[in-house]
């Protein structure tokens, strides 16, 4: 099984160029059990990374573009009357995939927003009092413009801190940037369309193995002193919850079995923690007002901690 999880990351790789560190973030999100925001200009290649991974697992995508207009039953489903038989019928909504990429999800209000919050947290839709479950695999992939701010409605900190990772998405480097278009232009096809790697019996296996994962005391004590050290420092107005330590931890074991071991170190933490962090605390405003980053203050934060040996 892991020789096919690397078959899928190679051909992964493949496909969306200039991205290699996200698309492995992506991947480990999933297999972690998790959902990703994902912060990136429009046309770099954000819903084909998302397809293109359904596709490479054998899953179901659907998509969802919000809008200010979308209502919570246009995510979840509703319940109609059938005159033919007199009675009434359940049509469930596009949350019932194993893959969702909620698109500028920051553009719906939060009535909308919050019809996510059962979905993504429990794995079950309630319509008109009847609970559903979701499929064993549910990942949802959320987008937000980082450079249009007019008409939207910033996530409130309940639906963020849901979320395993936020990755920022940049414009490739020139080489793999003309690599794209390249490929694109000679080979003039689709990469969503892809032949799957695994199907989703194998995939539920992969991620019962990740859970076996050793993680050893000293590195669960790395991964606490990071979070409580979010909630001490004067640099940071509000620090990472309980739910960030164990997303670390989480992601920390996928990460690992990505790289060939059934154990943690503490360089699996520093690879995730940054993804784990980056939405779930906010600077001081004497940090913002002097143009510092989230990224910076955890980049500091974390290297001042010692590594456990």
């Amino acid at each position: 099984m892991r020789t096919a999880l690397t078959s899928l990351l190679e051909k992964y790789e493949e496909r969306i160029l200039g991205q290699k560190r996200n698309i492995k973030l992506l991947l480990t999100a999933i297999l972690a059990g998790g959902h990703v925001l994902i912060e990136g200009v429009p046309g770099t290649g954000k819903t084909q990374m998302v397809r293109t991974l359904a596709s490479l697992i054998g899953g179901n995508f659907n998509r969802i573009q919000f809008t200010p207009d979308l209502l919570p039953s246009d995510i979840t489903g509703s319940t109609i009357f059938n005159m033919k038989d007199s009675s009434f019928q359940t049509l469930k909504g596009p949350v019932f995939t194993n893959i969702l990429l909620a698109d500028e999800i920051n553009r719906t209000p939060a009535k909308t927003q919050a019809a996510l919050l059962e979905a993504m947290e429990e794995k079950q839709v309630t319509i008109q009092g009847e609970t559903f479950q979701l499929p064993d695999v549910f990942f949802v992939v959320a987008t937000q413009n980082p450079i249009e701010f007019e008409g939207t409605y910033p996530l409130p900190e309940a639906q963020t801190d849901r979320f395993l990772f936020k990755l920022q998405i940049d414009f490739p480097a020139f080489e793999e940037e003309k690599a794209v278009l390249k490929q694109v232009i000679e080979n003039n096809y689709s990469h969503f369309n892809e032949h799957p790697i695994l199907d989703m019996n194998t995939f539920l296996a992969i991620k019962q193995e990740i859970q076996k994962v050793n993680i050893g005391e000293g590195v669960l004590d790395y991964i606490m002193q990071i979070v409580r050290k979010t909630r001490e420092t004067e640099a940071i107005r509000f620090g990472a919850s309980t739910r960030a330590a164990i997303s670390i931890g989480k992601a920390a074991q996928a990460w690992a079995y990505l790289s060939g071991r059934d154990y943690v170190t503490p360089d699996d933490i520093k690879m995730v923690a940054n993804s784990a962090l980056r939405h779930r605390i906010q600077l001081s405003p004497h940090m913002e007002l002097e143009g510092v980053t989230v990224d910076q203050i955890i980049h500091e934060l974390v290297g001042a901690i010692p590594v456990p040996r």
